[in-house]
Formats: C-alpha cells, structure tokens, sequence
C-alpha cells in the first residue's frame, strides 16, 4: 500500500536524538505520539486536537499560520513541518536562525511510510516507526482485501458546495477513495480540486457523495447538504439516499489513524461488506 518516494531536501538525519520538538502540523502530531514521544514533544499547531494529550502542549499557531515567536521561545531542538508553499518562508527563517527543522513531503499516501520512517529515524525511534508502518500496512491491506472484490462505486467528493468544487484525480482524496473501493466520478482534471458545473455534475455518475464536514454541527451540515443537493434529483447518489458528511480528522489527516478514516468511507461505499 506504501511507497517510497525520495525524501525532499531538508530531511537530512540529525546527529543526536532531539529532546524539545515542535510540531508544526496535526497530521505529524499524531505521528509524533504514535512513536512514543509525548514527553519530548513542546509546542504543537493549535489544530493539533489529537490524541487528547495534545491540546495540553503549547501553541505555535495554526497550520495556515504559523507563529515564529511562539516556536522560538520554546527553545526547540528540532521542528517538524510539511513541505507547502505557506511553510517554506518559515522553514527559510527558522534554517537561517540557526535551528533544526525536518520538512516532509507528505501530500499523498505513498509518502507516509517514508515520512514515518524519517521522524523515526530522526528521533531515534526506528523500531517504532517500523512497528507503526506495518501496523498500518497490515489493516490497509485487510481493508483493501475486504472491498477489493466488489463493483467499484463512482464517488464524488465535493470540498465546497458554492460554487461546486470537487476532488479531482492528483490528490490524496483520490487514493482514499480508490482504496476504499470506489472511483472518483471526476475524469483528469488540471487542478487538483476544480470547480464543475451542472452539466459536468450530472454527466458525472456519481453513485455516492462524500462531504467533509467542515467545522459545523455534523447534523446541521447533513440537513444542509440534503437541501443542497436535492437540486438534483436525477443523480444516483441523490435518488438513492447516499449523500455521506463525515468527520475530516480521520478522513484527510495522513497519519496513523489513515486505516479507521478508510474504513469509515468503505462503509459508505460498501456497507455490505462490513454486516456482521
């Protein structure tokens, strides 16, 4: 299920295991205890809201906008960040102070048994970086066998419903979807989350409508998205009742919790496969 792409520039190996590390985004959070290391974790990206332990660290500001003071004045020997155009500015001035930071390529599936391996490697916690990777191989692979046999289902995965934006194939959501059984009912796009129109919705096909929920009561946005899409009542997905909003953290977190965010959408695209 992993691959192993080339690791990006900044992701040398540090010479001694860090003590005082910042992590600068929820996703790395996760994996940052996943590996055992709560207690040399000081300030984590105030999104970071799991697991629990994590709202009890300090904050260095939010993913989209990180706070250089709040990280400094932690005195890290070691910040983690994800390789993004917003990010890299920041990565620049911290380099150029003189701290540590590991940038990581981590935008698609195939890049988080190498990103794991990399902080595990840099943290000198290898054996449990590989424990975690296999961890995660092996219910991916369960869950792949499990789906893998039935028809796979056109999904359209909307990130906004005005105007309609939609997951197009060169993007993370993509491989959940494919890995969860299904298709994404979107063809090759040039953007990576294009906006579509009525015509290109209802030639689409799709058969299952996937929203992330997106910081609103769960119930509130169900209720919406019915209304939404009761628009058009001759898409399969809307005539048969299969319009899913689902929790995000999961879902579009690549971490450790990646093979229960999987499972939570192969449900939606085969519920068959998951009665008891």
């Amino acid at each position: 299920m992993f691959g192993a792409p080339q690791q990006s520039e900044n992701t040398a190996m540090l010479s001694s295991a860090p003590k005082r590390i910042v992590s600068m985004a929820p996703n790395l959070t996760e994996i940052l205890f996943a590996l055992g290391l709560e207690n040399e974790i000081v300030g984590v990206a105030s999104d970071s809201d799991y697991p629990p332990q994590a709202l009890s660290k300090s904050k260095v500001g939010t993913f989209w906008q990180p706070n250089t003071e709040a990280v400094i004045a932690l005195n890290p020997d070691l910040i983690i960040m994800l390789d993004n155009e917003r990010h890299r500015p920041f990565a620049s001035s911290l380099n150029r102070a003189g701290y540590r930071v590991l940038t990581l390529e981590l935008r698609k599936m195939e890049h988080l048994q190498t990103s794991i391996e990399l902080i595990g490697g840099t943290t000198d916690r290898q054996l449990q970086a590989q424990g975690l990777t296999d961890k995660i191989t092996e219910k991916l692979d369960a869950l792949s066998s499990r789906v893998g046999a039935e028809p796979k289902v056109k999904v359209l995965w909307t990130v906004q419903n005005e105007p309609l934006r939609v997951a197009g194939r060169d993007t993370f959501v993509n491989g959940i979807i494919e890995l969860a059984g299904g298709q994404n009912a979107i063809g090759p796009t040039v953007q990576e989350y294009p906006r579509i129109g009525t015509e290109e919705l209802l030639a689409c096909g799709a058969e299952v409508i996937i929203e992330a929920a997106m910081g609103v009561d769960l119930k509130q946005q169900r209720h919406a998205a019915g209304i939404f899409w009761s628009k058009y009542p001759n898409l399969s997905a809307v005539k048969n009742d299969r319009i899913y909003v689902v929790k995000p953290d999961t879902v579009l977190r690549l971490g450790p919790r990646l093979p229960e965010g999987l499972e939570m959408i192969a449900r939606c695209l085969h519920p068959n496969s998951f009665v008891e």
